[in-house]
């Protein structure tokens, strides 16, 4: 029995919840049948010792404590719960068990569910749902997903591998990065082919991600609306904003180098013991400033392809979106870019090795920095990466868009658009009877 004032359980025993050491009021000696009763009335307000009432109920109307009842008779109902309780199972029509819609029913049954045409519901979205939506979009819709991501890869993967195996291996020479005896300026050159090398592998995946990134962005926001798209639409819908996204990109990176060189370029020039230490608090600022810049303006990329913007305005609306939620944001893209990186290793780690011991080096070339792997390591490694591409491309771009659209919910109410899109009937209007906000 729940001593709560407002919440008496009518019905119930009186020695349900007693505290110890209460006195209970005397029973009375002349009850009739000599049946125990499972509720005493209220004591006479005149003071302790005052006798039952003399009019007691019949017999049969009385049901047994808890524990032993009549043969015959079903056992009486539990008290109450205390407290809200499970929720009531749903009744007929869908609704809770608190009532009809609109009234009061007894209690709050919670907020009624949000519509999902797609692959997400339309309210706020938590770090799960839009992880999820990722992947629903790559299973609903894999033969575009598929496609897509496919292409990309293959055509990347295939300019890599002939820039490789052509170019890039008989100008890049390592060797002096292995060999003590080898002076400064022999070291900068094979420093300065490797990021050479590094630098054209770079700009040529940095172009397949972002082309995939702009026809996945198309494939995932109808995917929230739950309608199918051709990898042919997706290119017209991408196409007309594709040169902005190369130079959205671009200028993300030219500031972010421009913000690297600002910090460590005093150290550099101040030299000595005194110019490292600076330097090296340079490079810590620059990593922290260019982080907090690509998390700011991360959501600039949907932003521009689905708002049709420039690249400026993309950038305003990037920055206005993530404002407020800046930590949420950093961590669910540094999630989604763990978890796909990861998906990918796994699988282009075994290529890589398998490659490498079909080579003629076998695996001991990986520790040999004068030793060409050639075409067999290329080729195979090279099918690992686009396999490893097929999971990468489509999770960042489906993280980047449904972040986009979770923050614009958040913001602006973009569910009730999207309902609207979507076609949903009655989304965000009053159930009849009811009071809006209440």
């Amino acid at each position: 029995m729940n001593d709560t004032p407002g919440w008496a359980s009518p019905g119930s025993a009186p020695s349900d919840g007693q505290e110890p050491g209460t006195s209970t009021p005397p029973e009375p000696a002349d009850r009739p049948g000599g049946t125990q009763p499972a509720d005493r009335p209220a004591p006479n307000p005149q003071g302790p010792g005052t006798q039952w009432s003399p009019q007691q109920p019949p017999p049969g109307q009385w049901s047994a404590p808890t524990g032993a009842h009549n043969p015959g008779q079903a056992p009486p109902p539990p008290p109450p719960a205390t407290g809200w309780g499970p929720r009531p199972p749903a009744g007929p029509g869908g609704h809770g068990g608190y009532g009809a819609p609109g009234g009061w029913g007894g209690g709050w049954g919670g907020p009624p569910p949000a519509a999902k045409p797609g692959v997400i519901p339309l309210r706020p979205l938590g770090v799960g749902e839009i992880l999820d939506g990722a992947v629903s979009t790559m299973r609903t819709y894999w033969r575009t997903v598929l496609g897509i991501s496919l292409t990309v890869a293959v055509v990347v993967e295939v300019v890599v591998v002939l820039l490789q195996g052509l170019v890039l291996d008989e100008s890049t020479s390592t060797a002096a990065l292995g060999d003590p005896s080898a002076t400064v300026d022999e070291q900068l050159d094979a420093m300065g082919s490797v990021l050479l090398n590094s630098g054209v592998v770079f700009l040529v995946s940095l172009v397949g991600t972002i082309t995939a990134t702009a026809l996945l962005t198309a494939v995932t926001s109808r995917a929230v609306l739950g309608k199918p798209v051709t990898s042919g639409e997706a290119w017209r819908d991408a196409r007309p904003q594709l040169l902005k996204l190369f130079g959205l990109i671009l200028l993300l990176l030219l500031g972010v180098t421009a913000v690297a060189v600002v910090c460590v370029l005093p150290g550099a020039l101040l030299g000595g013991a005194a110019g490292d230490a600076l330097t090296a608090m340079g490079s810590i600022g620059s990593v922290v400033l260019a982080v907090s810049l690509l998390v700011r303006f991360s959501l600039a990329s949907p932003a521009l392809m689905l708002e049709k913007q420039g690249i400026k305005k993309s950038l305003t609306r990037s920055a206005k979106l993530v404002r407020g939620s800046w930590w949420r944001v950093f961590g669910i893209q540094v999630l989604s870019l763990i978890i796909a990186n990861l998906v990918a290793m796994i699988i282009a780690v075994p290529f890589a090795l398998l490659g490498a011991a079909l080579a003629p080096g076998g695996l001991s070339a990986f520790t040999d920095t004068d030793t060409e792997l050639g075409w067999t390591y290329l080729i195979v490694s090279g099918v690992g990466s686009v396999i490893g591409s097929l999971i990468t491309f489509p999770i960042t771009a489906g993280v980047a868009v449904l972040l986009y659209v979770d923050q614009r919910i958040r913001r602006e109410a973009l569910d009730l658009d999207l309902a609207r899109a979507a076609g949903v009937q009655g989304y965000g209007t009053p159930t009849p009877g009811t009071t809006p906000g209440s």
